[in-house]
């Protein structure tokens, strides 16, 4: 499969917790679609302390992974909104 365009989308995005709404990063989305990943390369601003995890309230929201050979999170479904 194809790797992800080098050059990131110029819309960003608020990714929040669904259980605390605590803001988790500010993602470069592209497309309209809902959010099922989020790649390593295009996240603009991160403000968790542990990867994958809630600051606020702990809870895991997604699991790092390969896709098409770059890092990247899986988002847990229902866990995470825009």
């Amino acid at each position: 499969m194809a790797k992800p365009r080098a050059k990131a989308p110029t819309k960003t995005v608020v990714v929040r917790c669904s259980a605390c709404s605590t803001a988790l990063f500010k993602y470069h989305k592209g497309g309209k679609g809902s959010l099922v990943k989020c790649f390593k390369t295009r996240i603009a601003k991160d403000y968790t302390l542990t990867p994958c995890v809630c600051p606020e309230c702990g809870s895991e929201f997604a699991r790092e992974q390969m896709i098409r050979g770059v890092p990247a999170y899986k988002i847990i479904s229902g866990k995470a909104r825009i």
